[in-house]
């Protein structure tokens, strides 16, 4: 990107000054090195996304951020339904919901050395993972319908799992306002035998040790200490969100302009919050974030099952539970005054920072632990969210690594099993169904991890606790 587009106003905030039908500022936070490594559509898309209407504060994109749909990915902004504000499925992304959740396993690397590969197998037979995967769950019209407005509360209500997960999740595991009659049968049939499952792309299941502490105090609150293992899922609502953003995007484009919404790319189509279409997309969007939820919740079940019959003396224990790609109704401050906004984030992840009343109980004087996941083999991290970025940018920070280059590009450069072979050397194991898909998920198709994050710890976004290492990769 060519930062003379830009006015730098600190080390790590770039800001693009109203033009055009810009109705507020757009603000990326980076350094120098993310932000002229940055492809120039994130320009575009951060600046066109300020021109929606009722946008407030500004159009943010965090140190992650590249080219999306509509929105770049990593993009974040807040709209205010009294002021005509809208709602866009591309503000939300594809995968509803999508997110990361980790979990305590009260073991050392020292335990898991000698089990590794059962290990490994184990969860990769017992977890169905890539494209079109299907699980052992059959869901028929009411069962689907119940999980649709119950999410991870119903899953624990049917078996899979523990009372106490729900506390450690988002919205404790049930987003309020859902609408199943509001999701196609369409979308039901394709997620009527994909609960359980992984799904293909960037997600994973992954084992991973602590490998450095960067804040003590909030360390010792999340029960994390060097050495430990811990369990990281990484997935979301497989087709039924993906057919439900396909599905709102044509109706949205259609009704954009009978509401006299000029839009500067048909990708941003979008509908007043309070207008049918908005309705009805706020009502299917929540029924995908339960079925996100629901779905981790499931797996997190069958990771547990696994580690009973090779480690038992793991006890799996949820840290938290954290989506990216959700549009939240949130209170905010804006010139003073506190509002109801409906917050978009896209690929990016909501930050509380402490004494926020949503958090739990034990959480909630340190902060919103915040799950940043990184490509198999460069590591994640776990940060925490911080009172500061209520301000910088509506309680939001960064959710991975972010992609440096193609799918396209990734295959042409890298052989899956030519990855596999060198992480295998450095003493990760990869399983996947496909190679190819090894290969767009290369390490060097995403951005270091480590620079994005240390852009969001120095501007303020959420502060660094522990580096992750893998040392299992399931990945779809």
């Amino acid at each position: 990107m060519d930062t003379n587009l830009l006015k730098r106003e600190s080390e790590f905030a770039w800001r693009i000054e109203p033009h055009g039908n810009m109705h507020v500022p757009a603000i990326i936070y980076a350094d120098q090195a993310l932000i002229r490594d940055m492809d120039t559509k994130v320009y575009e898309q951060v600046t066109n996304v300020a021109t929606l209407p009722g946008i407030v504060g500004a159009s943010y994109a965090m140190p992650d951020a590249h080219w999306g749909y509509g929105f770049p990915i990593g993009g974040v902004a807040a709209f205010d339904a009294d002021a005509g504000g809208v709602i866009s499925a591309g503000g939300v992304g594809f995968d509803i919901s999508c997110g990361v959740r980790t979990l305590h396993t009260g073991l050392t690397r020292e335990d898991i050395e000698a089990a590794k590969t059962p290990l490994v197998e184990g969860l990769y037979y017992q977890i169905p993972v890539g494209v079109g995967s299907t699980g052992r769950i059959r869901l028929d019209e009411r069962a689907m319908d119940a999980m649709l407005a119950g999410g991870a509360r119903w899953a624990v209500e049917q078996g899979y799992g523990q009372v106490e997960d729900l506390d450690r999740t988002e919205e404790h595991g049930c987003m309020p306002g859902a609408m199943p009659q509001e999701v196609s049968d369409r979308a039901k049939k394709r997620q009527r035998d994909e609960m359980g499952t992984l799904g293909s792309g960037n997600h994973y299941l992954e084992v991973q040790h602590v490998a450095e502490i960067f804040d003590a105090e909030v360390a010792a609150a999340f029960a994390i200490q060097a050495g430990d293992i811990v369990v990281s899922i990484h997935c979301g609502s497989r087709g039924l969100g993906h057919q439900i953003g396909t599905e709102f995007l044509k109706k949205m484009a259609i009704t954009a302009r009978d509401h006299g919404i000029t839009l500067p790319d048909r990708e941003l189509a979008c509908a007043p919050i309070e207008s049918p279409v908005g309705k009805s997309y706020l009502g299917a969007m929540r029924a995908a974030m339960n079925c996100a939820m629901a779905n981790r919740q499931i797996i997190t079940h069958l990771t547990r099952q696994v580690f009973a019959d090779i480690l038992p003396r793991a006890r799996l224990s949820l840290l938290y539970d954290v989506s990216h790609n959700t549009c939240k109704v949130e209170e905010h401050r804006i010139d003073g005054t506190r509002k109801r906004l409906f917050v978009h984030r896209k690929g990016a992840t909501r930050a509380f920072g402490p004494k926020h009343s949503e958090l739990p109980v034990a959480l909630r004087q340190v902060g919103q632990p915040v799950l940043i996941g990184g490509s198999m083999g460069t590591g994640s991290y776990i940060l925490v969210g911080t009172e500061r970025g209520e301000q910088l940018s509506f309680s939001s920070s960064c959710h991975g690594a972010g992609r440096a280059m193609s799918r396209h590009q990734a295959t042409r450069t890298w052989r899956g099993r030519e990855v596999i072979s060198e992480l295998a050397g450095r003493g990760i194991l990869i399983r996947s169904p496909s190679m190819r898909g090894v290969a767009e998920e290369a390490p060097g198709a995403y951005k270091d991890v480590s620079a994005v994050v240390d852009a969001a710890h120095d501007a303020g976004l959420s502060r660094k606790v522990a580096r992750l290492e893998p040392i299992v990769c399931i990945k779809g």
